[in-house]
């Protein structure tokens, strides 16, 4: 993009004047890039920018980190996570309260560390904490793949998947009074930007998908301005997303996966809104059905914050009782996390 250009867009959406406009980003690294790239003050008063459920750790309820934390205190099992999810209570604890506690818990960055754990300790179970979105299920299918191909009968999944369409209709269903959305960058990579047609269509609003630098943000936002009213799919970030996506992997993943009701932090369950491990692969599945219990912390609003209703500094427990440090939340906790974004970048 032109210096030019991006002026005049800067411009534009400083000066903006019409109906206010409200976007939604349904990424965890888009509100992340947002608030490091100090977009919110950029735009006019009339422009509103909200966080919606797109940080995986964050939708995830409480029934699935107490089943891990139960399986975890198994003696034969150890349970392996990314760093976020550690942190993040269930009804109870945390897994890193778990650990302290003698529980068999790893934090690893590759879930295929799992493969290679499980084949040189075969007298452990090893259960991976298998949560996201489009974007890693092909990794936990891959996992899968090469599990069944050395033979590992010690290595299981505990699944949390989710997938974008159906949570973006719900939504708007539910009263999000969403002008606009900005298409989420990584999975959009896996889906394609066509996954987003047909929904952009029934819901009249328009989509564009973006990538992660601050001008391409700003184009966006831009782009979402001059479409309100007007249902469409944009693709600002054709450098890594195409029209059909990445077919090998949606190849592997419904191979291994297939489509699933699924509950999310402070909306209960979405009908096909996730992805379970298909009936002949359930035997690597660590106990994943039906783990639809939420437990939320006194006073804490994450729930609203998730769909857009209240801003995280609208919660009377953010920055004080709820901090990075002590946080009450999932979205204080997680770096994709709203809370999170909005604390330490200053936004209000």
């Amino acid at each position: 993009m032109a210096n030019t250009e991006l002026k005049d867009i800067v411009k534009a959406l400083k000066e903006y004047d019409g109906e206010e406009v409200r976007i939604m980003e349904v990424c965890g690294t888009h509100t992340a890039a947002i608030s490091e790239n100090g977009i919110p003050s950029m735009l006019s008063d009339k422009i509103k920018l909200i966080s919606g459920p797109g940080c995986p750790v964050c939708v995830t309820v409480t029934a699935v980190i107490d089943k891990l934390i139960e399986l975890s205190m198994r003696e034969d099992t150890i349970v392996l996570t990314f760093g976020d999810l550690i942190r993040v209570k269930g009804s109870k604890m945390s897994l890193a309260d778990a650990k302290g506690e003698g529980a068999h818990v790893k934090m690893v960055y590759s879930p295929m560390e799992t493969v290679s754990m499980a084949q040189n300790d075969p007298g452990h179970t090893y259960v991976f904490a298998a949560i996201g979105f489009e974007t890693t299920t092909p990794v936990y299918a891959m996992v899968l793949e090469k599990a069944i191909e050395l033979g590992l009968n010690n290595l299981k999944l505990l699944t949390s998947l989710k997938t974008m369409p159906e949570v973006i209709r719900w939504v708007v269903k539910n009263g999000g009074g969403i002008d606009g959305f900005i298409a989420p960058g990584h999975v959009a990579t896996i889906t394609g930007s066509d996954e987003y047609k047909e929904l952009s269509q029934e819901l009249g609003i328009p989509f564009v998908v973006s990538g992660f630098e601050g001008p391409q943000l700003l184009a966006t936002i831009y782009a979402l301005v001059s479409m309100k009213g007007k249902p469409g799919i944009r693709n600002m970030y054709k450098a890594a997303v195409s029209e059909e996506g990445n077919l090998k992997a949606k190849e592997i993943v419904n191979k291994y996966f297939e489509p699933s009701d699924a509950s999310w932090r402070g909306m209960g369950k979405i009908k096909g809104s996730g992805m379970v491990l298909k009936e002949e692969y359930r035997q690597f599945d660590a106990g994943s059905l039906e783990l639809d219990e939420d437990h939320m912390p006194a006073g804490c609003c994450c729930a609203s914050v998730l769909v857009g209703k209240i801003k995280p500094c609208d919660c009377p427990l953010f920055g004080k009782a709820c901090t990075p440090d002590n946080a009450h939340g999932a979205c204080m906790v997680s770096t994709e996390g709203s809370c999170y974004n909005y604390f330490v970048s200053g936004r209000r």
